[in-house]
């Protein structure tokens, strides 16, 4: 219960009470088989009910969760076999965010992504997924051996967005992260990107230039968090739901705007639900598009995301 947000906890309640009574069937032999299915079905109801009608700041908190899973819980699933690589040859190695050549079904893939941490010792040494400019410089000599070796880009976006400590920004965070935006666009091999989580600001836009760009059903992606935009606009951070409600963040939204391409669907509440299952899809999503798109030369794939670009948040 401790773990569930606050629009599932009626859900949770129900499910504890329907564990509480196959426990007595358990012990004593009752027939309350009746009871039980009376209160499955319910909760069925109740989950349809909920999570096929999710507000924008419900999926801002679901994108959230600690239990979410993260680019490496993803790459150790769909990948064959991994080799990390560490380091931007410049500065360090920034542990928030995670790269290196693995295999998928016999095809070398350099697959990059952010990374948070599952407890608090965790996300201290992952800066909570918040890149330094050395990340973003790591994440973009990655690409550019990709491309010298002719292997295809996955990348995995789960980020608040870009660290804004005074060391990132002695270091140049703000010309990290254009250098990567201007370099991914003219890259000659194949990149997909993902967002599996929060996809904040320009933190997020670094590893976001592709030639498909899908989120998944329950993740944002957004210029700002709710809580900024209602700082800036309202003066009053606890405003933050309000401005979910007009951001436009949600993975539909972004569709319908031509920012993303596809929306890869989630287990019912959430992926954290089942992590194999979302991995699965994920794989099935990046397999498919890999096929295509390396039938396709390294001219035209830059040129099919600069046309995306030009299709961005078209309004009629």
């Amino acid at each position: 219960m401790s773990n569930r947000l606050d629009f599932e906890k009626p859900i949770a309640q129900l499910e504890e009470k329907i564990k509480e009574l196959q426990s007595i069937v358990d012990q004593t032999g009752v027939d309350l088989s009746s009871e039980i299915e009376m209160l499955s079905g319910k909760v069925a109801n109740m989950k349809d009910e909920v999570y096929l009608h999710l507000s924008p700041w419900q999926k801002v908190k679901i994108a959230r969760l600690n239990e979410r899973p993260t680019t490496l819980e993803y790459i150790d699933r769909i990948m064959d076999s991994f080799i990390e690589l560490h380091g931007d040859r410049l500065y360090s190695d920034d542990k928030a965010i995670v790269g290196g050549v693995g295999v998928m079904d016999g095809m070398p893939v350099t697959i990059i992504g952010h990374q948070k941490g599952k407890d608090t010792k965790d996300n201290i040494k992952r800066n909570f997924g918040m890149p330094h400019p050395e990340g973003y410089r790591k994440a973009l000599r990655l690409m550019k051996q990709a491309e010298k070796f002719k292997r295809p880009i996955v990348t995995f976006i789960d980020t608040p967005g870009a660290f804004c400590g005074l060391g990132a920004e002695e270091r140049g965070q703000g010309e990290a992260i254009a250098t990567n935006l201007l370099e991914m666009s003219r890259l000659k091999t194949p990149v997909i990107a993902i967002v599996i989580g929060e996809g904040g600001s320009g933190g997020a836009l670094a590893l976001g230039v592709g030639n498909r760009i899908a989120m998944l059903e329950h993740s944002v992606y957004s210029v700002i968090s709710p809580e900024g935009l209602s700082s800036i606009l309202w003066k009053d951070a606890s405003k933050a739901q309000d401005a979910a409600g007009v951001m436009k963040l949600t993975a539909q939204d972004l569709k319908e705007l031509f920012v993303i391409d596809d929306i890869i669907a989630e287990p019912m509440g959430g992926a954290h639900n089942d992590v194999d299952f979302m991995a699965a899809n994920i794989k099935d999503y990046v397999s498919k598009w890999l096929k295509e798109l390396s039938a396709v030369s390294g001219e035209e794939l830059s040129n099919q995301r600069y046309e995306k670009i030009r299709k961005m948040g078209v309004w009629a």
